[in-house]
């Protein structure tokens, strides 16, 4: 539940169209519901603005589909993160209008339409091997209200590709710079604007990658100042990141 629920909540009971006790069943919710294997947090949007996000990797599919069938009861906005093609078809069959990207391997269904926030998000990838992560990172912009604008196959091999589209880069109010290899884009990137920057060293590379550990150790030593490093293959987390970003521009005026 977020700010705006429960404000209309009150309206609601201030008007007199909900009882109080109708009210109190509906925020008795908070601050989580209690399954067993899981405590399902529905405070979450009231303290930082993010609905609780499941993570289904090593989950039992049982469980993912619970804690869907428990936020959605409630009305609330799923994303599933790092969920395969199997698990998918089997809350395809349960839930109606469950979205699922093989690509990024998210999964959405959402029962109410995200307030859309305000300011210019670019996701920029390296390569077409990146794409995976860097799709993780739009469809979690856009379960959170933001429409990204998509930059792809820009990488440093051949400069030419990202100066084509340098001018609309330089629009945004932030980047999610997504690479493998040796991780160098972000660093570049970094030297050519001046919106925050969020790199995302991903597994992609020959052996010495080091399955992203190349990718990550090169962005956290970027000389460009101020880019921002996530985890590797964190397209999430880096979405999630730019968020915070774009918010506070807007609370800020």
């Amino acid at each position: 539940m977020e700010k705006a629920d429960i404000k209309r909540l009150l309206d609601e009971v201030a008007k007199g169209a909900l009882t109080a006790a109708e009210a109190l069943d509906r925020l008795s919710v908070l601050p989580f519901v209690d399954m067993g294997f899981a405590k399902h947090d529905g405070h979450r949007p009231l303290r930082n603005g993010f609905a609780e996000v499941i993570f289904c990797e090593g989950k039992r599919p049982e469980h993912v589909k619970a804690i869907v069938a428990d936020a959605s009861t409630r009305g609330l906005n799923v994303l599933g993160t790092r969920a395969d093609g199997r698990l998918c078809e089997m809350l395809a069959k349960e839930f109606r209008g469950i979205d699922f990207d093989e690509q990024s391997r998210t999964f959405r269904l959402m029962k109410m339409t995200p307030e859309p926030l305000p300011g210019k998000l670019a996701v920029l990838a390296a390569g077409t091997a990146d794409l995976a992560v860097a799709e993780e990172a739009c469809r979690t912009a856009q379960f959170f209200g933001v429409e990204p604008n998509r930059h792809y196959d820009v990488g440093i091999a051949g400069l030419h590709r990202l100066l084509s589209c340098l001018e609309e880069i330089k629009q945004s109010d932030a980047l999610i710079v997504v690479a493998g290899m040796e991780g160098a884009l972000p660093g570049v990137v970094g030297g050519l604007v001046g919106a925050p920057i969020i790199a995302v060293p991903t597994s992609i590379g020959y052996g010495a990658s080091f399955k992203g550990i190349a990718a990550l150790l090169g962005m956290l030593n970027t000389c460009s100042e101020g880019v921002s490093v996530v985890n590797i293959d964190n397209g999430f987390g880096a979405a999630c990141a730019a968020i915070r970003i774009l918010r506070m521009m807007q609370d800020n005026g």
